[in-house]
Parts: structure tokens; sequence; C-alpha cells
């Protein structure tokens, strides 16, 4: 896939430093890391709409980028 995709956090773990986003569209969960997160708070809600980009990570898709 290229360019941005549009989705929506399901949950994140700020002590864990992770979470999974859903694309919209699709009902499957794409793990993200904190460092990932752009901007100053590497904080994200549940529900909180992001934009990202999708790679293909060790044996998973993984979103990278996210933009609040």
């Amino acid at each position: 896939m290229e360019g941005r995709s549009t989705g929506f956090v399901h949950s994140f773990n700020r002590l864990g430093g992770y979470g999974f986003v859903v694309p919209v569209g699709s009902e499957e969960q794409v793990y993200f890391s904190a460092e990932d997160i752009e901007g100053g708070e590497r904080s994200l809600s549940e529900g909180q709409q992001v934009t990202f980009v999708l790679v293909l990570g060790e044996g998973r898709f993984e979103a990278k980028e996210l933009r609040v």
C-alpha cells in the first residue's frame, strides 16, 4: 500500500508503549509503537482518529508515522 491511511485507535497501552489501530474499511487491528506517534505528545486515546503509513514489519503489518 502507498500513501497514508486513516483509522481509529482501538487501544493504547501507555505503560507498554504500544497499541492497535483499525483502518477505515477494515476490521483487522494493526500494531503500532508509541515511538511511531509523531508530534510532542506520544499518547493516544481509544477512538481517536489518526492517519498512518501501513508497512510490513516482522511478519505482520504495522502502522508507522501516526498523526492525529
